[in-house]
């Protein structure tokens, strides 16, 4: 075997055995701080050095003059070199507690603000994300404010819409007891609906919770939408007369979806019932349903006179009635959240937008597959 063969086999085995312990130090302190790790290594790869020079020195390929040369080299850029990584150790556990009290600020409902000056590349990745979490969580609580916000007015106006008719049933239930109703089939007639709006009002309440719990079951199936809006035209007839309101359907294609009909019938006759109420008598409620490149579209439009556009984005709020629906037969504010419910449920979305003496509300959903 050649001596430059021989060399390098002393040098490494010196350098393994230094290895070896470093590795195992590292183990030992791996939960203590980043410049204790940092000098390890540095001292590991002098001592390295050190010993695989020692090795060969002692396998007689040095003379003693050539070792103590290559010692003293060898001490010096120890000393550079733990000193080097005691700077460098310094500097970034340094970066490394800004960053803690920097991450610590958006935990109390603030802001996440990255440390000034030059980072490593990896904390500088760090921060990135620490930012976008910041913004997620600034998100996350303004939507819960705005729940809580909303359920805050359901059970205030649920309290009020509940205590009225209640009330009234009440006073007609002891009248008739007391046989003092002047007219006993009337009463009758009143008591049955205020029970009908009653239970309109739980079956809502009753619906909202499974859209909120996740456990509303589609059935879906292949429908028209031609045949889904004559159904529901034809079930918001007898209100649209009451209410002197024209129902007009003609600009509905027949185009085929993949939704749950039960389900979508509900949706039609929220918006329907919806724009009847808010549009005057003589005026027109127009329904259209149409193919359009994401997706197909179907939209209700009334002649309400508009929306408030500070009011636009709450429309769909759960509990949302708008300053002049405080008083029956707005209901509780459920039906336009169910309706986002409902059609969120089938991968769709619902939209308002005011037009030209009204608004119109649109639902957008996913075209059926050929």
């Amino acid at each position: 075997m050649s001596d430059t063969l021989l060399i390098a086999l002393y040098a490494f085995c010196g350098a393994a055995a230094t290895g070896l312990v470093g590795a195992g130090v590292l183990r030992l302190i791996r939960r203590r701080s980043l410049i204790a790790s940092l000098t390890v290594v540095a001292a590991v790869a002098v001592g390295a050095m050190l010993a695989g020079t020692l090795a060969v020195a002692q396998a007689m390929f040095l003379s003693s003059h050539d070792l103590s040369v290559v010692t003293t080299v060898v001490a010096m850029a120890a000393v550079v070199s733990l000193a080097t990584a005691l700077l460098l150790g310094r500097w970034v556990v340094a970066r490394s507690r800004e960053l803690a009290l920097a991450a610590r600020s958006f935990g109390d409902a603030g802001s996440f603000a990255a440390p000034d000056g030059p980072t490593t590349a990896e904390l500088d990745e760090l921060s990135r994300e620490l930012a976008a979490t910041s913004a997620r969580l600034a998100e996350s609580r303004e939507r819960e404010r705005a729940l809580e916000s909303s359920r805050r007015e359901l059970v205030a106006w649920i309290s009020h819409d509940l205590r009225t008719p209640l009330a009234g049933l009440r006073a007609m239930a002891e009248a008739l007891e007391d046989g003092v109703a002047a007219d006993p089939d009337r009463y009758l007639r009143q008591i049955r609906t205020e029970v009908e709006r009653l239970n309109d009002m739980v079956g809502d309440l009753f619906e909202l919770s499974r859209i909120h719990a996740g456990t509303l079951a589609l059935t879906r199936s292949r429908i028209s939408l031609y045949d889904l809006v004559g159904d529901a035209l034809a079930g918001a007839g007898p209100l649209a007369r009451e209410h002197g309101v024209r129902l007009v359907g003609d600009r509905v294609e027949p185009v085929p979806v993949e939704v749950d009909g039960k389900e979508m019938s509900r949706v039609l006759g929220n918006l329907l019932i919806n724009a009847i109420r808010r549009t005057p008598a003589d005026g027109t409620v127009a329904v259209a349903a149409e193919r359009a490149p994401h997706g197909v579209v179907l939209s209700v439009t009334d002649g309400c006179g508009g929306i408030p556009e500070e009011d636009l984005p709450r429309v769909f709020d759960t509990g949302w009635r708008g300053s002049d629906a405080r008083t029956p037969p707005a209901g509780a504010g459920l039906g336009l959240a169910i309706v986002r419910g409902i059609v969120e449920a089938h991968q769709g979305r619902a939209a308002v937008r005011n037009v030209v003496g009204g608004c119109r509300f649109e639902v957008v959903l996913p075209t059926a597959e050929a």
